[in-house]
């Protein structure tokens, strides 16, 4: 006992000659060709690009089933559509993202995905393991791409929000050349893992110069299925947002997803992101992607409204995610309206600027800028949309304030977001 107290005052004796601590980087020698990054907004775009041929060839190895085993007739018919989409040039979501693992992969870079249902997806869009209907053999077509490729791996893991997610954020750690990625089986419940969202996802880079690359996929949209299942807190994670700790994005097109995917790999550094995820447009008709779209195309921070004449617009509505294509349904519905710009933010942080004032400089003959959100006004994108953008002046439609996300009826959540996109299209009528 003797010897071990001298021991550890001997270490105590050594320790307060130190004048100054140095921190030891963790995993230094892996994280070496990797570099910090203070403004990744305003970095060139990377090149997220797939050749035609080479998406057409994991495509076609995605959609086939290996031989001589007896498959569940809804699997063979998922193959033969994943086939039929590649034919027709019109990629879903499930389709689109499977293609941005298949690509990665085939690059060697690795990718592992976990979460309550991931093999699946909790709306059925993924599919990424399908079983025999005789034994119940695990088949994952995207470890069957070639001899060369990097090893996919899946797992629908406990429920535990707090410690998956956890052992993921340490695995990417030990992964920087992997894409390593957790998905809630809704984005609501990603409150049980707050502690990690708060101590790691969002500080560890300012606390210790750590860099992480972990995907966090939450699914998020009203669609009346309740306060538990209808939002992924977007407005906690653009609180939480500051010198670039990380990248927030909700996209409206599968390739868009695609090129966010392969973008966290293809930048020189890491930044965790943090993907709000559809579910309605997972097989929505116009949610669609063609193989021009990730052969040729690159990640879009803002997207347009190609449909109007500049000189016609009265109205600018900015907005973001799947309430996107409920305004587009509803001006359909009553014959087009050539007066509203559609303006959709798929990157909310770093917020891109510059692009949102490209659009203020388009539409200058218009009379009003409007943010319109399907959260309610305390929720959501808009306070932090508020404070972020200055060039206009912002007004918002959104559900009233809020203490729970969403209401628990069908009912009353149709009745409320045609309320929302009526109020719109009214300050359309007026202006005209």
């Amino acid at each position: 006992l003797k010897e071990f107290d001298d021991m550890l005052q001997g270490q105590f004796d050594e320790a307060k000659k130190i004048k100054r601590a140095k921190v030891t980087h963790f995993l230094a020698d892996d994280w070496a060709h990797l570099k910090k990054a203070k403004y990744p907004g305003e970095l060139a775009k990377p090149n997220t690009k797939v050749s035609k041929r080479k998406l057409l060839a994991l495509g076609k190895s995605l959609a086939t089933l290996p031989e001589g085993k007896k498959y569940f007739r809804k699997s063979i018919k998922l193959a033969n559509d994943r086939l039929k989409m590649l034919e027709e040039d019109r990629l879903d979501w499930g389709m689109v993202e499977m293609l941005a693992y298949a690509s990665l992969l085939d690059e060697g870079h690795p990718v592992r995905i976990s979460g309550q249902d991931v093999e699946r997806g909790t709306f059925s869009h993924r599919h990424a393991v399908v079983k025999t209907e005789d034994a119940e053999e695990e088949v994952v077509t995207l470890n069957l791409l070639n001899d060369k490729q990097a090893k996919f791996q899946i797992y629908n893991s406990l429920l535990s929000e707090y410690g998956v997610l956890g052992f993921d954020y340490g695995y990417a750690f030990g992964t920087p050349n992997g894409l390593i990625i957790w998905e809630a089986q809704f984005g609501d419940f990603n409150n049980g893992a707050q502690i990690i969202i708060d101590q790691f996802i969002s500080a560890a880079e300012d606390k210790w110069h750590t860099m992480n690359g972990l995907v966090m996929l939450l699914p998020h949209g009203y669609e009346g299925m309740g306060s538990e299942h209808s939002s992924g807190r977007m407005e906690r994670y653009l609180q939480l947002c500051a010198e670039n700790n990380m990248i927030v994005i909700n996209c409206t097109l599968p390739g868009n997803h695609f090129h966010a995917l392969r973008r966290q790999l293809k930048w020189n550094f890491r930044k965790p992101m943090i993907a709000f995820t559809p579910k309605k447009l997972l097989r929505y008709p116009k949610a669609v992607s063609s193989i021009a779209d990730l052969a040729e195309g690159q990640f879009q921070e803002v997207i347009d409204d190609e449909r109007v004449d500049a000189k016609n617009v009265d109205i600018v509505a900015y907005c973001s995610g799947k309430v996107y294509y409920d305004i587009l349904e509803k001006v359909e519905d009553i014959g087009g309206v050539d007066n509203i710009a559609i303006v959709r933010v798929e990157q909310l942080y770093p917020l891109p600027k510059k692009q949102l004032d490209e659009t203020v400089k388009k539409y200058a003959k218009a009379k009003r800028h409007i943010w319109i959100q399907e959260e309610p006004e305390n929720m959501g994108a808009w306070s932090y949309i508020l404070r972020k953008w200055r060039t206009v002046k912002l007004e918002v439609i959104a559900r009233r304030s809020s203490g729970s996300p969403a209401a628990g009826s069908p009912k009353v959540h149709e009745r409320r977001q045609d309320a929302l996109i009526g109020q719109l299209l009214e300050n359309a009528k007026q202006i005209v």
